[in-house]
């Protein structure tokens, strides 16, 4: 198939089909400059202006660009210049954002890490990225100090929740971000008496849009991860799309966070937007249902998200129907372990009473390509985006192309046949830090190789279908695992399932559900009952094995880790 007329078409299918209250180009409020430049603009124009709420501490634009300042003068008293990364080992919290933008003002390269990672997790992207520099929550200072002498690091500066946490609050604090107290790191130096300092001149190195600012590790869950290399042309480019496409902001917004920070998605919504956009950020440290609740009616919040399962556990959280969501327009979730249904948006409609927002997945993305490739607004007519092949991802951003590509010719397969996601972007990883074999294997010429499954519809519209290595082939017949998970999850006993294959002589490979149920349904469903149901339910050669487990591995951001199940698998 000639790839030209294939882009060709779909390009015509894309435009025809986006939704005609939706621009045709992104809005850059200030055009395309620096995020760093935003940050100026920002404190120039609205200086009082919260950027973070957390928990009532306000943290302004003005204050955000001056600590920001401050800390970047710090960093390069102690040597740190352009190209040197500084590494983040923090949960949520304001200083999280202080240290991003002053990294960014240095020309230093940001490097995320998972707050809960455990030491050899840590060693492993300190020394992958070289980080001279690391700023830690006290309560994590002990795993820093146990790698330190393994790793390039000359400076370990510290942070506490107490820091930033008011003395009244303005909605719930999780009891796990007042205990313990602040802790005392020896031979660290403690961020708060950096802040307090009035230092804030700094050599200005020339930095372009299209230097690397930032290496965000792969969160796969099989494999080590791996540094993508990150630009603020990539940052801008994301911040653009989704708040245009996705969240539709404007400055008069309120938006509430609690997805990670350390993690791609919740850097956008949480690190970038509020600074690009000029929208105040109500920041959780963590998921927490009662303080999203709290905060939502404190705070009249407008624009929300996170990833499905937690909104299924706010829609059915018992004194729900007591606060007032009326003022969210705008709430998309990502959908990883359940995927949204009709019945859970029906069930939105009720819970939000008086709201006009329809809940709806909120795109396609990944690390690579700084997430939030697609958008879903304007497509929930009659719930059409509900009822095809799960899960629905929409329509590629203005300026991104998708393709699907057989997995062994790299050719373009006809709409509606399963294939390769293949995407080039603005906001495409410049390569893989230290990985030239891995970036030449998945980057060819402009296009990204994902290894994720899909099909694009006859109007289309992306489908998201499951990673390849995790398609099973029974009997010759394809099964995907996403599918078989949507399926289960569906059933009313079922908390949690994940599908893996394993190896069986004559059907070449059978599909194996591990699956956690409900505290309601323990002991009240057994395995044979499932089993039952699934015949019922699905084409006979998908219906998998049962498994049933009282708990299932999940990563930092709530995906299954397959690899974990896989060896379940082998030691049966």
């Amino acid at each position: 198939m000639n790839k030209e007329r294939y882009l060709k078409k779909l390009n015509e299918l894309w435009e025809k089909n986006r939704p005609s209250f939706l621009p045709d180009e992104p809005n850059y409020p200030f055009g395309k400059i620096l995020l760093t430049d935003y940050l100026r603009q920002r404190a120039r124009l609205t200086p009082n202006k919260p950027v973070i709420i957390f928990y009532g501490e306000e943290l302004t634009f003005k204050q955000l660009d001056d600590l920001s300042d401050r800390f970047a003068a710090f960093l390069a008293r102690k040597g740190c210049k352009k190209g040197d990364r500084v590494a983040v080992y923090l949960p949520n919290c304001p200083q999280f954002l202080i240290v991003f933008y002053a990294t960014l003002k240095l020309g230093c390269i940001h490097v995320p890490i998972n707050p809960m990672f455990m030491p050899q997790e840590l060693l492993y992207e300190l020394n992958d990225s070289g980080a001279k520099v690391i700023v830690a929550l006290d309560r994590l200072y002990p795993m820093v100090n146990a790698v330190k002498e393994q790793t390039s690091l000359e400076e370990i500066i510290t942070t506490s929740f107490s820091d930033y946490l008011p003395q009244k609050p303005t909605f719930a604090v999780h009891e796990n971000l007042l205990n313990p107290p602040k802790q005392e790191c020896p031979g660290a130096t403690d961020m708060i008496s950096i802040l307090q300092e009035q230092i804030s001149d700094y050599p200005e190195p020339e930095v372009s849009l299209d230097d690397v600012v930032a290496l965000n590790y792969t969160g796969g869950t099989t494999g080590m991860p791996k540094g993508c290399q990150h630009t603020q042309n990539n940052m801008i480019y994301t911040a653009a799309t989704a708040a245009t496409y996705i969240f539709m902001e404007d400055s008069d917004d309120v938006s509430l966070n609690y997805l990670p920070i350390f993690w791609i998605a919740g850097e956008g919504s949480g690190v970038l937007l509020p600074v690009f956009s000029g929208v105040t950020t109500i920041l959780l440290a963590r998921w927490d249902v009662t303080a999203m609740l709290e905060a939502v009616q404190h705070y009249k919040v407008t624009l929300t998200g996170g990833v499905y399962d937690n909104i299924v556990e706010l829609m059915e959280y018992p004194n729900v129907g007591k606060y007032d969501l009326s003022s969210i327009k705008t709430i998309v979730v990502s959908s990883f372990i359940k995927s949204l249904n009709i019945e859970y948006r029906q069930k939105w409609n009720k819970t939000a009473k008086g709201s006009k927002s329809v809940l709806r997945e909120a795109a396609y993305g990944m690390t690579e390509t700084h997430t939030f490739d697609t958008y879903t607004t304007g497509m929930q007519k009659d719930d059409m985006d509900l009822k095809g092949q799960p899960i629905f991802c929409g329509l590629p951003m203005p300026g991104t192309e998708l393709m699907i590509v057989d997995f062994f010719t790299k050719e373009p397969v006809p709409l509606g046949k399963e294939g390769e996601i293949v995407i080039r972007s603005p906001s495409l990883t410049k390569g893989y830090w230290n990985r030239p074999e891995e970036t030449k294997r998945d980057l060819i010429g402009s296009w990204l190789y994902t290894g994720d499954i899909g099909t694009l519809d006859e109007d289309g519209y992306l489908h998201f279908l499951g990673r390849k290595k995790e398609m099973l082939k029974v009997k010759g017949m394809s099964v995907f695992p996403s599918e078989l998970e949507v399926l289960i999850n569906n059933h009313p006993a079922v908390a949690l399932c994940g599908v893996v294959g394993k190896p069986d002589p004559e059907k070449g490979q059978i599909p194996v559900a591990f699956i956690k149920l409900r505290p309601e349904a323990e002991g009240k469903i057994d395995e044979v009952e499932l089993s039952r149901w699934c015949r019922k339910n699905m084409a006979t050669y998908k219906v998998p094995e049962i498994r049933i487990k009282q708990e299932l591995p999940l990563t930092a951001t709530g995906k299954i880790k397959k690899e974990e199940l896989l060896n379940y698998v082998t030691q049966e």
